[in-house]
């Protein structure tokens, strides 16, 4: 019943989600608002795989589905970030572009004298610990939302709340 009764308020919430997703991903393209990191491909890898452009954004509210579709997507696009952030960030640091961070497993995530290796571009670790923290809690969200979108139109397509035959009378 819960879950009839909050199937629309579902979806309206994954629009705003798939925006943030959106703006949020095109964010990590300029690196503490400088573009000319994308122009000359010194960009992290993840960044070119558009999940928050493509994936997380992509919603729909149309059928099951559609609805696990953006399970699917949601899902590796959190998969995807979460990568992404243990990688760490690609940047300049005295033995040139790299992912400095790559070995420590994540754990320059809490090792901030370990920061100031990457030299550029500036704050290049904080930029990249937010914004991907931000994708993945965006993503997780999506992926909970559309799991409960799943198993609304589940129940409603089996338990007959949602009608695919035509009643006598009506044409």
């Amino acid at each position: 019943m819960a879950l009839e009764a909050c199937r629309s308020c579902l979806s309206c919430l994954l629009i705003p989600l798939a925006l943030w997703s959106i703006v949020v991903n095109v964010l990590l393209y300029f690196p503490n608002g400088n573009a000319s990191y994308a122009t000359s491909f010194q960009l992290p890898n993840y960044v070119w795989y558009f999940e928050g452009i493509c994936f997380s954004g992509v919603m729909s509210f149309i059928s099951i589905v559609l609805a696990l579709l953006g399970v699917a997507f949601s899902g590796y696009s959190c998969i995807i970030f979460t990568l992404g952030l243990i990688q760490g960030p690609f940047c300049n640091s005295s033995n040139g572009w790299d992912y400095i961070f790559k070995n420590t497993v994540g754990g320059y995530l809490t090792d901030y004298s370990a920061w100031s290796q990457c030299t550029e571009p500036a704050n290049a670790v904080e930029w990249n610990i937010i914004l991907l923290s931000i994708l993945i809690a965006l993503s997780g969200l999506q992926l909970i939302i559309c799991f409960l979108k799943v198993a609304a139109e589940l129940k409603r397509t089996l338990c007959g709340t949602y009608s695919v035959f035509v009643q006598a009378g009506i044409l």
